[in-house]
């Protein structure tokens, strides 16, 4: 009787947990060919809502497992609601210079097995990278944003007169001035706008308007360039910070929540 009890206890409870099923997560990369992935779903979930996705790059020389622990990362995706994808790159890094990568292919695949697993939303794909991952971002909205709600791009960069085939629908970028391992993208004249030209000119972007500066941790402040009058609804921001090479403290977290129409938060 008490095992008919325990059995009949632990199919109540399935519905709960939800139709999703992952023997990956965290550290335990995902198999995808001859590939892999790390992901790791948010504190709290309840296995059935379908979740908002970030897709993040690591920087040159890492792996996604880093990724998913990571407390600039992870810990922001985990208590907003949001699975976190972090893909592989062949030989640590990833090859984003020209078009038709098939890093780019790979990603998209990426989105497509975790859906597979875990319930997403679609129209909240987000993509991201820090440095050499940064530059990946870029190139995967260039090449397959079609599908993309929001670029979140920390630190790295495409040549400002590359060639698009697609668009994300946001593009949100940050730079530190004293970047000196992918260097601040200075405009003529000193132009800091000159980061996001190529965003702004595929968007038919008019003027800019300074938001001020403002900050997430005391020891370190943003100031703030946006373009909203941009053609289909499209919209830049652009952060600039006076230091160097580095994922800000809270910056990830803060566009998450400012995409999702809440008031900004640290953690």
């Amino acid at each position: 009787m008490k095992k008919f009890l325990s059995i009949l206890i632990a199919l109540t409870l399935l519905p709960a947990m939800g139709p999703w099923k992952s023997a990956c997560e965290g550290e335990v990369a995902c198999a995808l060919g001859d590939r892999s992935y790390h992901v790791r779903a948010p504190d709290g979930w309840d296995g059935e809502t379908p979740m908002p996705v970030l897709l993040h790059f690591h920087g040159w020389g890492r792996q996604g497992d880093l990724i998913v622990k990571h407390t600039r990362i992870a810990t922001h995706t985990r208590s907003r609601g949001v699975l976190l994808l972090a893909p592989n790159g062949l030989g640590r890094t990833w090859d984003f210079w020209r078009a038709g990568s098939a890093d780019v292919d790979f990603a998209a695949a990426v989105i497509e097995d975790a859906a597979k697993r875990y319930p997403i939303d679609r129209s909240r794909i987000y993509i991201s990278g820090y440095s050499f991952g940064s530059a990946m971002a870029w190139r995967y909205a260039c090449d397959n944003g079609t599908d993309v709600a929001a670029l979140l791009a920390i630190s790295g960069s495409l040549p400002q007169d590359t060639e698009c085939a697609t668009m994300p629908r946001e593009v949100r970028h940050v730079h530190g001035l004293d970047d000196t391992v992918m260097d601040f993208p200075m405009g003529a004249g000193g132009d800091e706008t000159y980061p996001v030209a190529l965003w702004r000119g595929a968007f038919e972007c008019g003027s800019s308007t300074a938001q001020g500066s403002y900050k997430i941790r005391p020891f370190l402040a943003f100031q703030r360039t946006q373009w909203s009058d941009c053609a289909d609804d499209h919209t830049v921001t652009l952060d600039v910070h006076t230091g160097g090479h580095f994922i800000p403290h809270g910056w990830i977290g803060w566009q998450l929540d400012e995409l999702a129409s809440q008031t900004p938060r640290y953690p």
